[in-house]
């Protein structure tokens, strides 16, 4: 087949017209072409007047045909032999791996990365175990419910902690900036579609699920791990990692401990706990586990009319079926020498809350597949780094984390309200004292006033230089009536838990960190390729 890039059409297009668009780059007839498929789809709205629809196709033809075609066109056509996107197994058979005393490996969480951590080892034929701390997500989903509607937090089944992990309450965003020369995003994609996502992921340039969808998703993904001879264990928290010391001074994981006090012994656990685990982190580094801090970013959730945005984005062609709700992303450098940058951008969302920690409020965003809430939300942070604002410990990221959080609780009315500020007041240095015409979607509620208490003075100073500038580039971005809420701290993790080039930690044999928590990924399809890979290196280890 061949892959044809830039193919340029207006929105309202019709079938033929692609077809006699692809036949037209090739120098063909319509009739000359044997199939073809839609690889990728995406739209360029630079100009909001003429909005066009850009492909990527695989186009079939006659053998001899395809080989000519190649010889005769120039460089700049577009035209290129498609890519093998299939995904290749480092080994297949149950069989192939040693048998009798081989322990099954340990997944630690069950989020994205553990997930596909699990599907893979036991497509393999490794039988994993999975230890989840929260519960499946059914019953998280409801317990989740619990602290929006009612207030009632449970610390292990929130928005953090459970079946899914945090990408089941957001966006259900599933691209990604992670070089992929191997297409393992393609095999994460495609095994979604096999649970049951909309087949459409695998063709559109900026593809999302949302929470309803994601939740059966994970259910069938569960269930088919069980059927291939893994183990899901929910409510199982792990407190104890069992490390023993090699002669060579050297250190290998020869288990966990569970808060029930079970113990369960194994050579290769893979940690996939996400971004916050915060009690894990303190115990694997009591446990001697090398652990070193990142940068992270701290901030807002603001909010817009989910029109005012589409208007800014496509002007006209606002509402149009085949560009649905409008996004954005943005960044500015500051004159203080931060930079303040729009992050998990939620269209026709929610604000949630998502703390996993009594006493503390943090907000997050989620959108259902339709989005077609009326608002549109993201969070507005800046970056900051260890060397400059949390210096002298691995966990003081941790610590500082809970400190905003903290204030949070009780600049809201310590009852798991948010503090909540209109952006004409915000801009202006005055408390709000009652909102406007944007409602906030955030629930259990907000407390109206002052969100300069709420973060450091320079994070306060940048995020006040960067609205007006985000209004230079989406109209009404600064409009007074929008909504910030607080806090956004949990943007990415504060840690890191370094590993080697054979995926394991560097001073643990046999502990493999993976995904958002260990500090490799960011998002749900970036964890997923990071399971995938640290399978592979289980694997590989297992092999040898």
């Amino acid at each position: 087949m061949l892959r044809l890039n830039e193919i340029k059409l207006p929105l309202d297009h019709s079938d033929d017209d692609l077809a006699a668009a692809i036949a037209a780059r090739l120098g063909l007839q319509v009739t000359e072409l044997a199939s073809f498929r839609i690889f990728r789809r995406s739209y360029d709205a630079r100009k909001k007047s003429a909005i066009q629809l850009i492909y990527q196709v695989d186009v079939a033809l006659e053998a001899a045909l395809e080989q000519a075609l190649l010889a005769a066109l120039p460089a700049h056509a577009g035209v290129s032999p498609s890519p093998d996107t299939s995904y290749r197994f480092v080994a297949r058979a149950s069989d192939t791996f040693p048998q009798g005393s081989q322990q099954r490996p340990l997944i630690i969480g069950f989020g994205p990365c553990g997930i596909l951590a699990a599907l893979l080892l036991a497509q393999m034929g490794l039988r994993p175990i999975v230890l989840e701390r929260g519960r499946d997500v059914r019953q998280r989903t409801r317990d989740t419910w619990g602290l929006w509607r009612d207030r009632q937090l449970k610390p292990e089944s929130n928005v953090q902690f459970g079946e899914g992990g945090a990408g089941t309450f957001s966006d259900g965003k599933l691209y990604s900036q992670v070089k992929d020369r191997r297409h393992l995003g393609r095999k994460v994609l495609t095994e979604f579609v096999k649970a049951g996502a909309p087949a459409e992921i695998l063709t559109e340039a900026k593809p999302h699920i949302g929470t309803f969808k994601l939740v059966k998703m994970v259910e069938h993904m569960r269930a088919e791990i069980i059927r291939l001879g893994g183990e899901i264990r929910f409510e199982q928290k792990v407190v104890g990692l069992r490390r023993e010391h090699d002669p060579d001074g050297s250190s290998r994981v020869s288990g966990v401990t569970l808060a029930s006090g079970e113990t369960i012994s194994g050579s290769h656990i893979v940690l996939a706990v996400g971004h916050s685990a915060r009690d894990t982190f303190q115990m694997l580094f009591d446990a001697g586990v090398y652990i070193e801090p990142k940068p992270f970013s701290i901030g807002f959730r603001i909010e817009h009319p989910q029109s005012v945005i589409d208007r800014a984005r496509f002007g006209e062609q606002a509402g149009h079926p085949e560009l649905g709700a409008a996004e954005y992303k943005l960044v500015h450098h500051c004159n203080n020498g931060r930079s303040v940058y729009s992050f998990c951008m939620c269209p026709g969302g929610t604000v949630v809350a998502a703390t996993s920690e009594e006493g503390r409020v943090v907000t997050n965003g989620m959108s259902q597949y339709s989005r077609n809430e009326r608002n549109a939300n993201a969070a507005i942070v800046v970056g900051i780094t260890p060397e400059q604002d949390y210096p002298g410990h691995p966990l003081a990221g941790i610590d500082l984390q809970r400190r905003l959080e903290t204030l949070a609780w009780e600049l809201g009315g310590r009852n798991y309200n948010a503090p909540a500020q209109l952006v004409g007041d915000f801009l202006a240095g005055r408390p709000s004292t009652e909102l406007a015409s944007v409602v906030p979607s955030y629930q259990p509620g907000v407390s109206p006033g002052d969100l300069s208490l709420a973060l450091p003075a320079f994070a306060i100073a940048a995020i006040r230089e960067a609205i007006p500038a985000f209004d230079r580039q989406i109209k009404g971005f600064a409009m007074s009536d929008a909504v910030l809420t607080g806090i956004e701290t949990r943007t990415s993790s504060p840690i890191c838990i370094r590993r080697g080039n054979d995926y394991q930690s560097i001073n643990t044999r046999g502990l493999y960190p993976a995904g958002e928590g260990a500090g490799y990924a960011g998002g749900i399809l970036s964890a997923g390729i990071d399971g995938i890979k640290v399978a592979e290196a289980v694997a590989q280890d297992i092999l040898q």
